[in-house]
């Protein structure tokens, strides 16, 4: 494999895109290696880095199907459970704390 083409931060030509500006036109890259490289230079750190796709080898973003809504939702219920007290805690659970608010922060006894 060769190297990449690099090119300057927002100089790149027609034809490529990020995984972001592909998933705004409803495209994904659907397997194709990184074709590009954007580099914007930095002060203090090394420069930052965005890879580039082919917009002609893109494929169409897969429709949802009932089951993969079906397996969102339940991902997406497991992260409100809190895992001391087993309630639904109506939000999504803070990694931070582990727990939902009420278990991590009791309130005090007033005896």
């Amino acid at each position: 494999m060769g190297a990449l083409p690099v090119f300057r931060w927002r100089l790149a030509p027609d034809g490529y895109a990020t995984r972001r500006q592909l998933r705004a036109q409803g495209l994904r890259p659907g397997g194709q290696q990184v074709a590009a490289q954007l580099e914007r230079p930095r002060r203090r750190r090394g420069p930052l880095v965005a890879y580039l796709y082919r917009i002609d080898l893109a494929k169409p973003v897969r429709p949802m199907t009932p089951a993969r809504w079906a397996a969102l939702a339940k991902a997406n219920r497991a992260r409100r459970i809190c895992p001391t007290c087993r309630t639904d805690a109506g939000y999504v659970i803070p990694p931070t704390l582990g727990m939902c608010a009420p278990c991590a922060f009791p309130e005090p006894s007033l005896s």
